[in-house]
């Protein structure tokens, strides 16, 4: 996989609010072990548009996008 390959996941909380983000896919790999795990407490990752700190604890589900498939030309 290219270093910049990113995936799109959706971080589902306890209190109902979602949040959607684009990041590495090894980004999403270490918070999907960090939920397998329990631990940390919190996880902090770079997506896009920022920093975000999560805690494990609050977090009801992640859902991992299939890769988006692109309409028209390119490589």
């Amino acid at each position: 996989m290219a270093e910049s390959e990113r995936v799109r996941v959706e971080i589902a909380f306890r209190s109902g609010q979602s949040l959607t983000v684009n990041i590495p896919v090894e980004t999403a790999d270490e918070l999907e072990a960090a939920l397998a795990k329990g631990a940390p407490d919190a996880v902090v990752f770079d997506a896009e548009d920022g920093r975000y700190t999560a805690v494990v604890r609050m977090i009801a589900f992640v859902k991992r996008h299939a890769r988006e498939s692109r309409v028209g030309f390119g490589a």
